[in-house]
């Protein structure tokens, strides 16, 4: 136990600031700044800002790349399947009626995910100091996988 007048030691520079996981997927998912929560994150439907307006928060190096496209199927899909279910035990319809409503719905459904979720993943990425997000830049550990040098 520590007195009163002890301090922890911390080695390898300065305390990072906080950044709270919860905090930063939230202020993403409402398509916000994940440093400050006030600045937009997105410049056009599915492109960040390369700076956040209001703090000046470096975003260009997110890498988001296919993990929001795979999470939108995945909660449509699930959200989808169960309401195709449970229409079909209640109604029965031919598969042509069920084609015509399900399949915009998952268009529909996707079109007003793929965002809230890509910037979830970007404020997720910022919270955990990835791809550039901590300081540092990636790759520059030599301990962190295989190398791209030639036999």
């Amino acid at each position: 136990m520590q007195s009163d007048g002890e301090q922890t030691v911390r080695f390898g520079g300065s305390d990072p600031v906080d950044r709270p996981l919860g905090r930063s997927i939230k202020r993403g998912l409402a398509c916000r700044c994940p440093a400050c929560g006030e600045g937009r994150l997105f410049r056009a439907f599915l492109k960040p800002v390369d700076h956040c307006s209001v703090c000046g928060e470096d975003i260009s190096h997110h890498r988001a790349d296919d993990l929001p496209a795979y999470l939108v199927i995945v909660v449509v899909g699930h959200v989808l399947m169960t309401g195709y279910m449970l229409t079909d035990m209640i109604l029965r319809v031919s598969p042509w009626v069920h084609l015509a409503i399900w399949a915009p719905l998952a268009v529909l459904a996707a079109i007003a995910t793929i965002q809230p979720i890509k910037g979830g993943v970007i404020g997720l990425q910022w919270a955990n100091r990835m791809h550039g997000f901590g300081g540092g830049e990636d790759g520059a550990d030599s301990t962190s996988g295989p190398s791209n040098r030639p036999n």
